[in-house]
Formats: C-alpha cells, sequence, structure tokens
C-alpha cells in the first residue's frame, strides 16, 4: 500500500525543490550517518535517521509544509533538504536548511532554495514570522542567514532546552500586512 499527500514543487533558476519520496530515504539516511551532520541532529544510526526522515514526511502530513527535497533541475538526486518546519515544541515557524554532501557546498544552492522558501512562507503559507535555528559554530549557516537578511535575535525563545541556539529573524517584506 502506497499512501499519498500533496506537496507544491519549488523551481528556481537552478533547482527544483519537492516533497520527500520513498526513494529519498536512502540518501537521507546516509546523509544523517556523517559527522557533518553534528549542527542538524546527527550523526545518528541508520534506525535513527529512518525515522527521522519518516518525520520529515509526516510533518507535511500533519502540517501541509515541511522540508523540501532540493535537485539540480534535470537530476533528482537528493542535494539536501530546505524548508519550513514548526513541530508543536517550537516557539516560532522556522526556516531550516541541510546539505547532505561537502561536494554540493559553496555553490549557492542552500541560499538559492531558502529564498525561495522564505517567499512561499511569506506569501503562500502567509506567516507572521520566520526564524531559523542555528548552532553557534555553525558558521556556514549563520553566512546563508545572513545573505538572506535574517538578523540574530538576541531576545527570541529556541526550542532547545538542553541546548541553546542562536534565533535568526528574516525581515518581513514590506506591504505585507
Amino acid at each position: 500500500m502506497t499512501v499519498t499527500f500533496a506537496t507544491p514543487t519549488l523551481e528556481t533558476e537552478r533547482l527544483t525543490l519537492r516533497g520527500p519520496k520513498a526513494l529519498d530515504a536512502d540518501t537521507f539516511v546516509a546523509a544523517y550517518a556523517q559527522d557533518r551532520m553534528q549542527y542538524a541532529g546527527g550523526p545518528i544510526a541508520k534506525r535513527q535517521a529512518w525515522n527521522f526522515f519518516g518525520t520529515e514526511i509526516g510533518h507535511w502530513v500533519m502540517r501541509g509544509y515541511g522540508m523540501f527535497v532540493v535537485t539540480l533541475k534535470g537530476d533528482d538526486t537528493p542535494l539536501g533538504i530546505v524548508g519550513h518546519w514548526y513541530p508543536n515544541t517550537w516557539p516560532e515557524t522556522e526556516l531550516g536548511w541541510v546539505l547532505f554532501s561537502d561536494g554540493h557546498e559553496g555553490k549557492g544552492y542552500v541560499t538559492e532554495a531558502a529564498r525561495a522558501c522564505v517567499e512561499h512562507a511569506w506569501h503562500v503559507l502567509k506567516w507572521d514570522t520566520i526564524v531559523s535555528y542555528i548552532d553557534a559554530p555553525n558558521k556556514a549557516s549563520i553566512k546563508v542567514a545572513e545573505r538572506l537578511g535574517a538578523t540574530l535575535d538576541r531576545n527570541a525563545s529556541h526550542p532547545f532546552e538542553d541546548k541553546p541556539c542562536l534565533v535568526y529573524r528574516h525581515p518581513r517584506p514590506e506591504g505585507l500586512s
């Protein structure tokens, strides 16, 4: 039995952002075994990663939005996930991103995908606020947030009681009420 759910597809100049598919699980699991996932909840064992992938899909079903799988146009290989995240314990709606391999860093893919997701959050999802929760040592993610125009909000709440993080607030476009 296959359960299906509808997700939008976003496109940028170089990228396709689509909903997760069962076929993405192996890539996700392999990515989360890497040390590079230290700022995204990893590295974790295969079983935990598989369960986390199920959580990504479940978020779409429960919220109607979630993390998009990012691919290059014309190539359905997942580069990472970027998108909208709001578990029931989060204080605010978040824009998050995870790149799966070193080979795709420094090409602007995350910034390009995240910019499309910011626009989607403001104009389609009609969010009132967007933050990105970032581990303080994660300089690459801080640079992405700043490229998107987000600024550090030292007074914002964060979702991790046992591990504080930085909260970057994305600016609301002018003219949105």
